[in-house]
């Protein structure tokens, strides 16, 4: 039946009339887009790629040379880079585990007869609405120790969130999982929502306790939507860069998109930054991946 719309053009339509067929009238929808996306993503990551393997720096005039897989293997043997791994996975933990804890935790909460429950979902979802920029700025001002409410509530008098290496990546992650807990209740919410309600009338009538419904009922049965929301947040979080430069200058809270950033634009090392890049990416699709083969696998129970 499908078939038969896609080869079949109505004759009283304005296409039949002009002459157009059904073919011509897919190609105008989809060739616009096909290049589109060859222009804007295809081709920068084919020329990044081709600038990976050569020594080439925006910032001069001097010829690209090809210098093979060197800045891979110079950028694979610093140990500054492994550093600023390493901080990065410690933060994409911190941040993706704060966001699931919480965004979900608000998810059940709201998953019940509360007043007022569409303006309170309302709410909570406005700091993921805002600028990246914007939150940075209204935190950093939150942080200050001269005047920030912070400090205030907790009595920590003048203490140096973002100033102190040890607190201030720590202080990066309470921001974006304030910032993006909303994300996840949203979709967990989605998920609840979609619980059917006998499951829970049964194991009312057999008396099974709270925790018992939650681990066997709720959370089977919410994991898949649930893992959807940690792939997006774990991607995005190894990506983070508006935040952390925003808030703290501190070494330990220079996260690999910050790297990247000083290598290609203060630096200028035009090829070395490609290949850092490629080897942000290579990282990024490889967890991405083991998220999705569980993602199946937990689908399929």
């Amino acid at each position: 039946m499908a078939s038969q719309v896609m080869t079949n053009l109505d004759p009283k339509s304005r296409a039949a009339a002009k002459g157009l067929s059904d073919l011509t009238i897919r190609n105008l929808f989809i060739i616009p887009t096909i290049a589109f996306l060859i222009i804007f993503n295809i081709f920068p990551l084919l020329y990044s790629l081709a600038y990976s393997f050569t020594d080439f720096r925006a910032s001069t005039r001097a010829p690209a040379n090809f210098v093979g897989l060197q800045n891979y293997r110079d950028l694979l043997s610093d140990p500054f880079i492994w550093s600023n791994f390493s901080i990065t996975a410690k933060y994409v933990l911190i941040s993706v585990t704060g966001q699931v804890l919480v965004g979900f935790g608000l998810a059940m909460l709201l998953n019940r007869a509360i007043p007022a429950k569409g303006l309170i979902t309302t709410l909570l979802l406005l700091p993921m609405m805002l600028s990246m920029a914007v939150v940075g700025l209204f935190w950093k001002l939150l942080y200050d120790p001269n005047f920030g409410i912070i400090n205030y509530f907790l009595g920590l008098e003048k203490f140096e969130w973002l100033a102190d290496p040890d607190m201030a990546l720590y202080a990066i992650a309470i921001v974006d999982i304030w910032m993006w807990a909303p994300f996840v209740m949203l979709l967990s919410l989605a998920g609840l929502s979609a619980v059917p309600k006998h499951l829970y009338e049964a194991a009312e009538i057999d008396r099974a306790s709270g925790l018992y419904t939650f681990f066997r009922i709720t959370l089977p049965l919410v994991a898949p939507i649930l893992m959807i929301a940690i792939i997006f947040r774990t991607m995005e979080a190894f990506k983070t860069f508006d935040l952390a430069y925003v808030l703290s200058s501190q070494p330990t809270t220079e996260l690999i998109a910050i790297r990247l950033y000083k290598m290609a634009f203060q630096e200028w090392q035009t090829g070395m930054s490609s290949a850092f890049a490629y080897i942000v990416l290579i990282m990024v699709v490889a967890i991405t991946n083991i998220y999705v083969k569980y993602l199946n696998k937990v689908k399929a129970r």
